[in-house]
């Protein structure tokens, strides 16, 4: 519809369309750690932070989150009811849930592609996490977790 109009005015027509390709390609993984109780709800806290994915709390986007079912093998792999949206810990995005994840529980949070290690920061002096590229059953490294001393490496007290 828009190529007839944009002949007739001879101009060029430039897009980038990155976060509409790669916005839904990533995953931010995360951990329980434990929940936190209050007379309103419970809180799952996480050990992943606003400085590893910061939508949730500057825009109030929703990001689906989902467990991460993985094998052992010495116990049978568990079906729960999961939620579709929560308030977790230190990501802040509110909702309620049927089911709460247990502590230790891998969890993905979605869509993340666009928006997680390229808007992430160093905020509380948080290292920035692993990231990693998976292409059917194989991964790679594409750049390693920041360590604390990677943080103050360019720093000096003269």
């Amino acid at each position: 519809m828009l190529l007839p109009a944009l002949k007739e005015l001879g101009v060029t027509v430039l897009l980038e369309p990155g976060r509409s390709i790669v916005g839904n390609a990533g995953a931010l993984l995360t951990r329980v750690l434990y929940h936190k109780q209050t007379d309103a709800k419970t809180f799952v806290v996480v050990d992943a932070a606003m400085n590893d994915l910061v939508r949730p709390a500057f825009y109030d986007s929703y990001h689906a989150i989902v467990p991460v079912i993985e094998a052992r093998a010495a116990a049978p792999v568990r079906r729960r009811t999961w939620w579709t949206d929560l308030r977790v810990g230190r990501l802040l995005r509110q909702g309620s849930r049927d089911a709460r994840p247990e502590e230790g529980d891998l969890l993905a949070i979605l869509s993340a592609g666009a928006y997680g290690f390229v808007m992430a920061s160093n905020y509380n002096t948080r290292p920035r996490p692993v990231e990693v590229l998976v292409d059917g059953d194989r991964y790679t490294i594409v750049r390693r977790r920041e360590t604390f001393e990677d943080l103050v490496a360019g720093e000096t007290t003269a």
